[in-house]
C-alpha cells in the first residue's frame, strides 16, 4: 500500500530507488538503487537456478536422464531473457502476461481440488493439524528466507514511467497482485499440509510441492507442477531483469552512475546497456550455486528497501510538499507504514551470517561509490502526475493591449495616494 501511494505520486522509472532518493536525498538513493540492482541480480540467479532444477526434474519424470547441468540451463535462460528484454518492453511484457495467465490457471485448479479433498468433499477428510507445531519463531526465519518471493510487487512501480495512466493502474496492479499471490500461497501451504505430514515435507525439501501434486492426482500432477515451476521461475527472472535494468537507467539519468548507461537503443527503444549490466552479473552469480544464500541476499537488500519505502510515506505525509499529491493513500496512516518499517528490519535479524555479509558488502560498496563519484549531486523534484504534462512546463506571461470600445478616465493621483486600493496594489 505504501508503494502504491508513492508510485501514484512519483510515476517515474526507478521504483524504490526513485522514492527514497526524492525523499531522503542522493546518498540514501544510491544505497537503495545499487541495493535494488544487486538484489534483483541475486533474485534472478535464484530463479534461474530453480528453473534449471525444475527443468531437469521434469525431464527425469519423462524418463530422460540428462545428468545435472543446472547452472548450464540457468546460463542459457539468462542469455535468452536478456535478449528478450533488449528487444523491447512490449515483448518482455507479452511474455510475462502469457506465462502468468497459464501459471495462475494451473495452480488455481490444482489447489482448489486439494481444498475440496481436504474438507472431504472429494475423498476423505484430511484437514491439517496442528497449526505451527514448532511455534511461531520458525515462521519469521522462513519469512526472511522466502521474502524474495514477494519482490515482484514493488517491481511494478519500477517501470512506472512506462505504464499508461499510472495514477489508476499502478495502485490497482499492486493491490490485486498481492491479494492473488497471498491467496495462492495460503492455498499451497494449506493443501501441502493436508496431503503430507510435516516430516515428509521437510524430507522432500524444495520439491515438496511436486510430491503434493503427485499425491493428489498421480504422476500427471507432478508433471503439471514441474511445468508450473518452470513458468513461475522463468517469469520471475524476466520481471527481475526488466526491473533491475530500469533501476540502473534511473540512477544514470540522475547522474549518480555514468550517463552512458542510460543510452536507449535506437531501434528497440530499450536501455540496452543497463540490461547488459544486469544480465552479465546474473550469469556470474549463478556460480554461487547456494539457493538459500541467493534467496536471502536478495531478500535482505529488498527488506531494507521495503522498510525505507514505508519511511518515505511517513516523511512525505508529514512534510506536505507541494509536489506530493498521491492518487492513492495508505489507509491506517501512520500505523500501517510504521508496521511495515519495523517488520522489514526485524526480519533481517533471522537471516544467515553469510547472507548478512553479502548484503552488508553491497551497501558499504554503494556508500563508498557515492563519496567517490556522486557526492554533491542534486536531484530534481518529481513533477506532480495529476497535472497535465503540457501544463507543467514553465510559462512566460506577456501583457497585451486589448481594444476598448469606451475610454474610461484615469483616477487622479490624489485619489490613488489616499486609496486603500493603491496600498494593496503596491504591497502585493
Amino acid at each position: 500500500m505504501c508503494t502504491a501511494e508513492l508510485a501514484t505520486a512519483m510515476s517515474s522509472s526507478g521504483g524504490g530507488y526513485y522514492f527514497v532518493s526524492r525523499t531522503f536525498g542522493p546518498f540514501w538513493g544510491i544505497l537503495i538503487g545499487v541495493g535494488q540492482w544487486i538484489g534483483l541480480v541475486f533474485a534472478s540467479a535464484f530463479y534461474l537456478y530453480s528453473f534449471g532444477s525444475y527443468l531437469l526434474d521434469l525431464l527425469k519424470e519423462l524418463v530422460y536422464r540428462p545428468g545435472d547441468p543446472v547452472i548450464l540451463v540457468g546460463l542459457a535462460s539468462a542469455i535468452l531473457l536478456t535478449a528478450i528484454n533488449i528487444l523491447g518492453t512490449k515483448n518482455a511484457g507479452k511474455v510475462q502476461s502469457s506465462v502468468m495467465l497459464v501459471l495462475t490457471g494451473i495452480l488455481s485448479l490444482l489447489f482448489v481440488y486439494g481444498v475440496l479433498q481436504a474438507f472431504g468433499i472429494i475423498g476423505e477428510n484430511s484437514l491439517p493439524t496442528p497449526f505451527a507445531p514448532k511455534g511461531l519463531t520458525p515462521v519469521f526465519g522462513v519469512s526472511a528466507l522466502i521474502f524474495t518471493s514477494y519482490l515482484g510487487f514493488v517491481q511494478i512501480a519500477t517501470v512506472g514511467g512506462e505504464i499508461i495512466n499510472p495514477q489508476r493502474n499502478i495502485s490497482r496492479a499492486l493491490i490485486i497482485s498481492v491479494l492473488i499471490a497471498i491467496t495462492l500461497y495460503v492455498l499451497a501451504i494449506f493443501v501441502s499440509n493436508s496431503v503430507l505430514f510435516i516430516d515428509q515435507l521437510k524430507e522432500y525439501g524444495e520439491t515438496a510441492i511436486v510430491e503434493v501434486a503427485r499425491k493428489l492426482i498421480g504422476n500427471i500432477g507432478a508433471l503439471v507442477v514441474l511445468f508450473a515451476g518452470l513458468l513461475a521461475t522463468f517469469s520471475s527472472a524476466n520481471a527481475s531483469i526488466l526491473s533491475s535494468s530500469r533501476t540502473i537507467f534511473a540512477l544514470s539519468k540522475d547522474g549518480l552512475v555514468p550517463k552512458w548507461l542510460s543510452a536507449v537503443h535506437e531501434r528497440f527503444g530499450t536501455p540496452h546497456r543497463a540490461i547488459f549490466l544486469v544480465g552479465l552479473p546474473v550469469v556470474a552469480v549463478l556460480f554461487v550455486g547456494n539457493l538459500e544464500v541467493l534467496a536471502e541476499t536478495a531478500s535482505l537488500l529488498h527488506l531494507v528497501i521495503y522498510g525505507l519505502i514505508c519511511a518515505c510515506v511517513i516523511k512525505l505525509r508529514k512534510e506536505k510538499l507541494i509536489w506530493y499529491v498521491p492518487g492513492f493513500k495508505t489507509p491506517g496512516y501512520p500505523i500501517i507504514p510504521a508496521i511495515g518499517l519495523i517488520a522489514g528490519f526485524v526480519l533481517i535479524y533471522f537471516m544467515q551470517t553469510r547472507s548478512l555479509i553479502y548484503g552488508d558488502v553491497v551497501l558499504v560498496a554503494s556508500a563508498i561509490f557515492y563519496f567517490a563519484y556522486a557526492r554533491g549531486k542534486t536531484l530534481e523534484n518529481p513533477s506532480p502526475p495529476h497535472i497535465e504534462p503540457k501544463l507543467r512546463r514553465p510559462k512566460i506571461l506577456l501583457p497585451v493591449s486589448l481594444p476598448m470600445e469606451k475610454i474610461y478616465p484615469l483616477p487622479s493621483l490624489e485619489l490613488l495616494l489616499t486609496s486603500k486600493c493603491f496600498y494593496l496594489v503596491t504591497k502585493n
